[in-house]
């Protein structure tokens, strides 16, 4: 990844077109890394794959090692014989995710599937399956979990009968057989997302395109991780967190963002030689070539809630790991191709652990215009290890950032990009294609121009993220060229 020059595009699966309400790992998923290798783009960086759980984020999933079963592209399930034509895909809005909508319909497909398989299917397949059961360390928790929560109404696991939830030796055999049909099902779920995505990441690869994936420093405290490792959480006697993750206020709210994710029992990971958290970055480093680690200042000190707070406003920095983490993973794994999401308060510890790892940050060239030519964020002020986004999944659209600022804030933009402002979005990306940072990515919103109702989240709101999609049509081929010719025009091809 170092020293060569590379560009790409953000875009998570979900946002995907195609039927069935919900982007998938299918066609329309080849077609877009077509369109990538047309366009000269070498990334593809997407949000965190697994199966999402509150408000649909990507960022609060039922598993740190999961993935999500709504990402399954069902026309390669008909094609193997799992599902019937019959049981076709049910379409909703094409604009937007509808995951209730989605949800309803397609997981019970995917248990139909499921049954069909294992009552029909050829052995070869069943032999996969098998193998995939048998080298899946976290496979049966997350299963046992995903059945259990619908087992007991979705309730979460804290409030399940006291044997299950504290993981009792019998409680765990007996539900494990009494459920065995189910969890049979779940195991299928997640065999079939991984060989899907195992042969999209392989696609992309032969086309020179490797994908940028992302790992949340945090876990939900409704999740098989937390119900499995409970002893690695900072929990009460009664399994509820004693404090949780948040950041202190700062550009996207004024007080804070209360994230409510449990904190990690630091002392006890390190104990165990940060066994949890070597697992965690080898399978993501099966599904990706490279990965961003969101929230990296965590790993040096994080923003501790008081979990009875309802804000962020009243927590306290703690430390955190530190390069005993990272040399204990790097130890067991070997050299890790990290980008590190340096955003926000960023303290010198937090710099000397980035930069001891040599794992290059962030730059937003939205953040880049308020503060004078000492701006970090502004192109002239980069070195070559670093990543520039005109803005992420977190930001506006550059279209409608660049609408809401004063005109004062405009006269800046157009000032330093020496442009009129009348392609504003493809200004900006231009400044970042000829930047030094080896590294240039932008949301595929920004690549078509669209205005802030295309945006993908709007932080410290919990309803309406996550769900913008795009039609196909948009990925043209005048659009390609047009990129491809500045991505060699600036070296990045």
């Amino acid at each position: 990844m170092r020293h060569r020059r590379k560009s790409g595009i953000l875009l998570h699966p979900t946002s995907l077109p195609g039927p069935g309400g919900i982007g998938s790992l299918g066609r329309a998923c080849r077609h877009f890394i077509d369109f990538l290798e047309a366009a000269g783009q070498s990334l593809w960086q997407v949000l965190p794959l697994g199966p999402a759980a509150y408000g649909n984020s990507p960022y609060s999933c039922y598993s740190a090692f999961a993935g999500n079963p709504l990402l399954i592209d069902l026309a390669a399930l008909m094609e193997e014989g799992d599902l019937e034509r019959a049981d076709a895909v049910s379409d909703g809005p094409t604009n937007r995710v509808d995951f209730a909508h989605v949800e309803g319909y397609k997981l019970p497909l995917l248990r139909g599937a499921a049954a069909r398989f294992h009552g029909h299917g050829d052995l070869a397949r069943k032999e996969e399956f098998w193998h995939f059961c048998d080298t899946t360390p976290w496979l049966h928790d997350y299963a046992l979990f995903m059945t259990l929560k619908e087992h007991f109404g979705g309730k979460s696991w804290n409030a399940w009968p006291r044997e299950i939830a504290r993981r009792e030796p019998a409680a765990l055999e007996k539900y494990s057989v009494r459920l065995g049909v189910e969890i049979g099902e779940q195991k299928y779920i997640q065999w079939q997302f991984f060989r899907q995505w195992h042969r999209i990441r392989e696609y992309a690869n032969v086309k020179g395109i490797g994908i940028v994936g992302d790992i949340p420093i945090f876990v939900a405290f409704d999740s098989a991780d937390v119900w499995a490792n409970p002893h690695l959480f900072l929990l009460d006697e009664k399994e509820k967190p004693t404090v949780v993750a948040g950041v202190p206020p700062d550009y996207f709210s004024k007080t804070g963002q209360r994230w409510g994710n449990p904190l990690y029992d630091w002392d006890a990971a390190m104990a165990e030689g940060f066994r949890w958290w070597i697992e965690r970055f080898r399978s993501s480093f099966s599904l990706y070539d490279t990965i961003r680690v969101d929230h990296f200042r965590g790993f040096d000190a994080c923003w501790e809630v008081p979990a009875k707070e309802k804000t962020a406003v009243n927590g306290r920095w703690v430390k955190g790991p530190g390069t005993a983490l990272f040399d204990a993973v790097i130890g067991a794994l070997g050299e890790l191709p990290i980008i590190a999401e340096d955003l926000g308060v960023i303290t010198p510890d937090v710099e000397a652990l980035r930069d001891r790892y040599r794992f290059p940050g962030m730059k937003i060239l939205h953040f880049a215009f308020d503060s004078g030519a000492g701006n970090p964020y502004l192109p002239h002020n980069y070195t070559r290890d670093c990543v520039v986004y005109t803005g992420t999944h977190d930001n506006d659209t550059t279209l409608g950032w660049y609408q809401s600022l004063t005109q004062s804030q405009r006269k800046n933009v157009l000032a330093y990009t020496a442009t009129s402002g009348k392609e504003i979005t493809w200004e900006l990306m231009r400044v970042a294609l000829a930047s030094v940072a080896d590294l240039a990515i932008f949301p595929l919103q920004d690549l078509l121009g669209l205005d802030g109702s295309a945006r993908m989240n709007l932080p410290g709101t919990p309803n309406g993220n996550w769900s913008w999609r795009f039609p196909e049509d948009l990925l043209s081929d005048a659009l390609a060229e047009r990129l491809l010719d500045l991505t060699v025009l600036y070296g990045r091809r």
